[in-house]
């Protein structure tokens, strides 16, 4: 009597894989994973720019320190990716 588990594989082939198709296969499932981590790195850029858009400013009092109000403006508008043509308005 034949054994149960090995019946099911008796008339399968085995297919000869090259090199080379195993380097394209390798090749294709990259190009799925970095296409996949791009559209999340996107994704993700495109969430913190409307994040950091939302956070206003406050307004400068006569009690803050100019250079240090500058400073701070400075860092939220490049992390926000405000054009520099704006920050005068």
């Amino acid at each position: 009597m034949e054994n149960p588990d090995l019946a099911t594989y008796a008339n399968v082939q085995s297919t000869a894989i090259g090199p080379t198709d195993v380097l394209g296969q390798n090749l294709q499932v990259l190009t799925q994973i970095l296409d996949s981590q791009q559209q999340m790195l996107d994704r993700q850029q495109d969430w913190l720019r409307h994040s950091f858009v939302s956070f206003k400013m406050p307004k400068m009092t006569r009690d803050d320190n100019p250079e240090a109000y500058i400073k701070a403006f400075e860092w939220h508008a490049l992390m926000t990716g405000l054009d520099k043509g704006y920050w005068a308005s």
